[in-house]
């Protein structure tokens, strides 16, 4: 009886312990804060540490009916919370448990920025309700009509809150460095499956309201909402897939070694710190490649070739749970923090699921697109920084390949400078001393001259970090990367240059890196006849591959190459990923005779696209 009575002890405070780890979880609180240059708030004052978000969606008006209610940490006694926002409907807004009518303002608009929402906050309130709507035209939010989508039965809906969107559809702080916990009950209409950036359903159900949970805190511009058919399939246990019926099987099938390489990323980095990691298969029309929503990647289904040869993405969103998410840069003007740690990070998980001769292609191919980034920039830029200046500029812009490639080349000269052991010893310890924090250049710096250099005048010297930070262009320490497959490539393109017909080329066996640099290596004039007998033999027009097809379809825009104009436009008419909009468009304006075509094309295309790449297409081709 005594052994008994103990053993129902034991049980009880086992299950008050992990209550009580439930109901609070352990996580920093940052509480000293800097001026945001793209953010009205005041977390220095006022700081947001929790949302309850309850929202109804419409598709039939495409707005969002929404109460925001924030638990907020007054630091200094402020009596007034401001907060982001732009084209928002206010509605009303209360202070306190006892929905207290609160005054508040809205400043004037900036197109980009929004208007600030200031609210006035009694002493010693720590809750304050937003009653708002989004509107229809709303910069995060795409609505997709039926025939937008795979299955073209059902609408869709679907957010992208990065880089300063969140404010388009939430009031928030709309800041990285401001990070809070979340909670959310979602009306959609009935049949459709709601899915957040939080705890997410596996299935449809009857009432079409869905709750969600997401215990660790995240800044806004990782809050997602996605609503519409959609079906789920388990990869494992903590890793599963979304997609619309008819691509469900071939996206499971796809991303099925997606457990490996959140098993390849702990092995290198520490546990993942999320509870699962899902991924949603989302419409065409998304504008990136991926975004790394926390627990629910947002991917574009151009990465479904049939043979896992872009699964990368996958790595790269992943990735991103340790690098970005889990440590985020404060501001923007610190993004190489998590695009640069990221792309590093993605080519170590790539070399230990699929071999150090693929990553070392991938890499290849990056340094060859900084390259080009470096030439259109100009290597004086202060844009070619890593450390960068976007005060007063749309953050978008700093999304480029210096944040990621030059970002990476630093981190891996650092690593051939001190030694993986050494260099990967220091990474783990980053992610785990700032995890759930925000970090700055700065701050980063301090902490890499403290725990990595550790006085050593010699490494210092080696890596030259002030050079790759806060100065222009690629240091002369930069690594060129080398890869035998790639060489072997190059072989096959000065045979093709000297005039070898492509039937008696080498290709076999040659997976998705080898083929864009093979492309990318073409000569710069090809008459009729020799791209006539590129498409004959390897059929690049017919590419199930969007990496490879678009490649194609930039030579095809170069060389006149009419026969793959037809598939130009019915891309450029169906995918709305920026990395594939941006150089068709550009290389169609820039091509005599092409420009009308380019303008027929994104006149049908643009209602399609999402806000994120018509602002970039409107500025390029001069839309008005």
């Amino acid at each position: 009886m005594y052994n008994l009575s103990r053993l129902f002890l034991f049980i009880f405070m086992l299950i008050f312990q992990a209550c009580a780890r439930d109901q609070n979880p352990i996580y920093p609180q940052q509480d000293q804060y800097m001026k945001d240059p793209h953010s009205y708030g005041n977390p220095d004052e006022i700081v947001i540490r929790h949302l309850d978000w309850k929202a109804s969606v419409s598709f039939q008006d495409q707005v969002i009916s929404a109460i925001a209610r924030l638990k907020l940490e007054n630091l200094t006694g402020s009596r007034s919370l401001v907060l982001d926002t732009r084209d928002l409907v206010i509605e009303k807004v209360t202070s306190g448990p006892e929905e207290i009518p609160a005054d508040f303002k809205l400043g004037q608009a900036d197109s980009l920025f929004g208007a600030p929402l200031t609210i006035s906050v009694p002493e010693n309130c720590d809750l304050v309700s937003v009653y708002y709507k989004t509107k229809p035209k709303a910069a995060a939010l795409q609505w997709l009509s039926p025939g937008q989508t795979s299955g073209k039965q059902h609408p869709f809906l679907f957010t992208q809150s990065q880089a300063i969107l969140a404010r388009t559809w939430i009031p928030l702080q709309d800041g990285p460095q401001v990070r809070f916990t979340y909670t959310a009950e979602v009306s959609v209409p009935k049949g459709m499956l709601a899915l957040m950036s939080a705890s997410n359903p596996q299935a449809v159900n009857e009432t079409g309201v869905y709750t969600f949970r997401m215990d660790q805190p995240i800044p806004s511009y990782l809050m997602a909402l996605a609503a519409g058919n959609l079906e789920f399939r388990p990869v494992s246990s903590r890793c599963g897939i979304y997609a619309e019926p008819d691509l469900i099987e071939r996206a499971t099938s796809e991303f099925e070694d997606t457990e490996k390489m959140i098993q390849a990323a702990e092995t290198l980095y520490g546990p993942y710190r999320w509870d699962r990691y899902d991924v949603l298969v989302l419409p065409p029309s998304f504008p990136f490649g991926g975004m790394e929503n926390p627990r629910l990647t947002f991917a574009t289904p151009t990465i479904i070739a049939g043979d896992k040869s872009l699964v990368a993405l996958i790595a790269h969103e992943l990735a991103h749970s340790w690098s970005g998410n889990l440590v985020t840069n404060a501001v923007w003007d610190d993004f190489w923090l998590n695009e640069g740690f990221t792309v590093y990070f993605e080519g170590r998980i790539m070399e230990q699921v699929y071999g150090r001769d693929f990553s070392e292609m991938e890499q290849r191919l990056g340094f060859e697109d900084l390259k080009g980034t470096l030439a259109e920039l100009g290597d004086s830029s202060r844009d070619t920084h890593l450390k960068l200046h976007l005060a007063g500029r749309d953050p978008d812009e700093g999304v480029s390949d210096i944040a990621y490639e030059k970002g990476a080349n630093f981190l891996r000269v650092c690593e051939n400078a001190a030694g993986r052991e050494k260099w990967d010893r220091f990474v783990r310890a980053y992610f785990d001393r700032f995890a759930f924090t925000s970090m700055t250049t700065e701050k980063f710096l301090e902490y890499f001259e403290t725990e990595f250099i550790q006085g050593d005048s010699d490494l210092a010297a080696r890596i030259g970090v002030n050079n790759w930070v806060y100065g222009p262009g690629l240091p002369a320490n930069a690594l060129t990367y080398t890869s035998s497959r790639l060489k072997s490539v190059d072989q096959e393109i000065t045979r093709f240059r000297t005039g070898i017909n492509p039937k008696e080329l080498k290709t076999a066996g040659w997976a998705t890196p080898e083929w864009l640099f093979f492309l990318r290596g073409l000569p710069p004039e090809l008459d009729q006849d020799k791209m006539e007998k590129l498409d004959a033999e390897f059929h690049f027009s017919q590419s199930g591959n969007s990496e490879i097809l678009a490649e194609w379809l930039g030579h095809s825009i170069d060389f006149g190459y009419q026969p793959a104009f037809p598939v130009l436009e019915q891309f450029l008419l169906t995918v709305g990923r920026r990395k594939y909009l941006r150089p068709l468009y550009q290389k169609m304006i820039e091509t005599p005779g092409s420009k009308e075509r380019a303008w027929s094309i994104y006149t049908r295309a643009r209602p399609g696209y999402h806000s994120v790449s018509v602002r970039t297409i409107d500025e390029m081709i001069g839309w008005k």
